[in-house]
């Protein structure tokens, strides 16, 4: 049964409900990372999800965009805050996933308030990822976080730069919490 389809961010593809989260092919063998794929393949799963934090994960999928190129909408992450930093972790990416560039570039797990104020002034990360796209090495530029106040901080963040897309947890246990439906909703509408 393939899973349905709906706009991710402002990029204008159409991803899967579901996106496979590279991380689990973090210090996996390539062989389990190809029975992985054939679970994509049997879903119709369109849009990987990775980091060059993610241990060998993008060396696991890079034979896969080898074979399939134009199949999935890639999308990677800096951890890095500073733009040299992540200029070279872009570039390591690219190198590590065999691709001259990635569909989706974001900023990792952009919540603490320090490494917050840093990526996003000047000398930043965000300095990298717009030069990068101006350079065809990304398309969009992203943010993600994890945490039960990261749907407020990405409005904070978008309010500082007009990112193409956030990503964020979504689930039961976090929408029983008293601030985060709403926090949520308004993160939506914006």
């Amino acid at each position: 049964m393939a899973i349905p389809l709906a706009p991710f961010g402002r990029t204008g593809h159409q991803s899967t409900r579901v996106l496979f989260g590279a991380a689990s092919l973090s210090s996996v063998t390539q062989d389990v990372a190809d029975r992985t794929l054939d679970v994509l393949h049997e879903h119709g799963i369109n849009h990987i999800d990775v980091a060059a934090s993610y241990g060998d994960a993008e060396l696991r999928i890079k034979p896969w965009l080898q074979r399939e190129p134009g199949r999935f909408f890639v999308a990677t992450k800096t951890g890095e805050r500073k733009a040299a930093a992540a200029r070279d972790e872009l570039h390591r990416s690219l190198d590590r996933l065999g691709v001259d560039h990635v569909d989706l570039w974001q900023l990792h797990n952009l919540a603490d308030p320090i490494d917050w104020d840093t990526a996003l002034s000047p000398g930043g990360a965000i300095e990298a990822a717009v030069e990068a796209r101006e350079q065809g090495l990304v398309k969009w530029i992203g943010v993600t976080g994890h945490g039960t106040q990261i749907a407020a901080n990405h409005r904070r963040s978008l309010a500082r730069f007009d990112f193409d897309s956030v990503l964020l947890p979504y689930n039961r246990i976090t929408m029983r919490l008293p601030y985060s439906p709403g926090n949520f909703e308004a993160l939506a509408a914006t």
